[in-house]
């Protein structure tokens, strides 16, 4: 089983995403979150997806396409922190969101996308081994793990989970 991260492995502020992850198998929760997330979106209709909270919110599309988005980011950080240590720089979210055309696709289409995503890049986690997931690299100027970024990942999504139940249900 992966160990949570500790503190020294990432910024301060990724405690936001760690601190939602459960004890427990992280691969397994990537996986239970892969069917949970294409589910939820996935049985959405146009009008749900296109909503929007408030004004100058992301839609449930947007939500979706950033969690790809962020997903991919985090993945490749990984991929490349597990083989050498190297810098990265950061991504803007939302220059990334606001570069795409997600609101003219289908939800379904995103939802595919997303799992396809995650079953992909499970491939690579499962494949991680210990001295990898110790291996650290920097990106956007602050040392992380190759662990602290398998546990963002999914942090991420439970956080983003919480914001959809809150704001858009």
């Amino acid at each position: 089983m992966i160990n949570k991260p500790q503190p020294d492995e990432y910024a301060s502020f990724h405690i936001t995403y760690i601190k939602l992850v459960p004890d427990g198998d992280i691969i397994e929760l990537l996986e239970r979150l892969k069917d949970s997330t294409y589910s939820l979106f996935n049985n959405l209709d146009d009008e749900k997806a296109n909503y929007a909270y408030a004004e100058g919110k992301w839609t449930l599309k947007q939500v979706l396409g950033h969690m790809i988005d962020t997903e991919r980011v985090f993945a490749f950080r990984l991929l490349c922190f597990s083989r050498e240590f190297v810098e990265l720089p950061g991504f803007e979210q939302e220059t990334y969101v606001n570069g795409t055309n997600f609101n003219s696709r289908t939800i379904q289409d995103l939802a595919s996308e997303f799992k396809a995503t995650r079953e992909s890049n499970l491939y690579l986690f499962r494949s991680l081994t210990e001295e990898q997931l110790n291996k650290k690299g920097i990106a956007s100027g602050y040392l992380v793990s190759v662990r602290a970024l398998l546990y963002m990942i999914a942090g991420h999504e439970l956080h983003h989970w919480g914001i959809v139940k809150e704001k858009y249900f």
